[in-house]
């Protein structure tokens, strides 16, 4: 090999390692330099919304539906599983997966749970807008929190509709077996189903919600499930801020890559810090 191929090599070399190290440091540079202008921006708002999804919850060992590791990608028929059609076909098999891959009573709020309560108490926060159905929110002291896909703390009849203790499902000894209300229907999860519409209230309290915010926080989620992703556009307001581990299709004002729950303690430090 010649000299000057060597020497070519060499700074093709050098560049590439430059680069690397360079995109890497560049990303915590922007990332600290966002979180920045996110403490600036949730102090300088009076009307925020949050609207978040299955990464806010991760951190409290909640899995995700579509990451590496998620819910789908371990069971291959998974939104087969969670469909009506399918419960009503074998309602016994559906409220096994549900049992064990949807249903977490001993899971506890995390940072970003706590700090978003704080939040609220503190008049900034307007609404937390989840695609969450563990409760969480709601256990960290959060008080208007719109469920678009349900909650798995509450039950109800599937045939005559009347509410049910959650206990009934969530709780029952044997996971073979099916509960039954008076009415002889099966009693079921509050929650969402595949093939099953969302609550038009709800959806209608989380698009007036967000179209009232001055300021739109979108957190731990791929805005890859509709209709819920498409209630972003009726944001009109002057600040939208994305925390999420992975790049998202939406046009952000501030974009931070990263975990949900560490990018609030390290916004927590910095309002602190200045009297917050």
């Amino acid at each position: 090999m010649s000299i000057s191929l060597i020497n070519f090599c060499i700074k093709i070399q050098k560049l590439t390692i430059f680069l690397l190290t360079y995109d890497k440091n560049n990303v915590i540079f922007m990332n600290m330099n966002n979180i920045q202008k996110l403490a600036q921006a949730i102090k300088s708002h009076e009307r925020i919304v949050f609207f978040g999804g299955a990464g806010v919850s991760t951190e409290s060992g909640v899995p995700d539906f579509r990451s590496a590791d998620g819910i789908f990608n371990n069971n291959e028929s998974a939104e087969t599983l969670l469909s009506y059609s399918y419960f009503k076909l074998n309602p016994t098999r559906f409220m096994e997966f549900y049992r064990t891959k949807l249903f977490f009573p001993d899971v506890k709020p995390n940072f970003a749970h706590n700090y978003l309560a704080k939040l609220e108490k503190a008049e900034k926060l307007h609404a937390v807008i989840t695609q969450n159905v563990d409760g969480l929110h709601q256990k960290a002291g959060s008080g208007n929190v719109i469920e678009l896909h349900g909650t798995a703390h509450k039950c109800f009849c599937d045939l005559c509709k009347e509410a049910q203790p959650a206990v009934v499902v969530n709780e029952f000894v044997n996971p073979a077996e099916l509960p039954f209300c008076k009415c002889g229907g099966v009693i079921r999860p509050a929650i969402i189903m595949y093939e099953e519409p969302l609550d038009p209230d709800v959806t209608g309290r989380a698009i007036r919600a967000i179209a009232e915010a001055d300021m739109l926080i979108i957190a731990g989620t791929s805005l890859r499930v509709y209709p819920a992703a498409s209630y972003i556009g009726y944001f009109t307001g002057n600040c939208l801020a994305v925390i999420n581990r992975e790049a998202i299709a939406a046009k952000a004002d501030i974009v931070i890559e990263g975990s949900v729950g560490e990018t609030f303690k390290k916004i927590n430090i910095i309002l602190r810090e200045r009297g917050f």
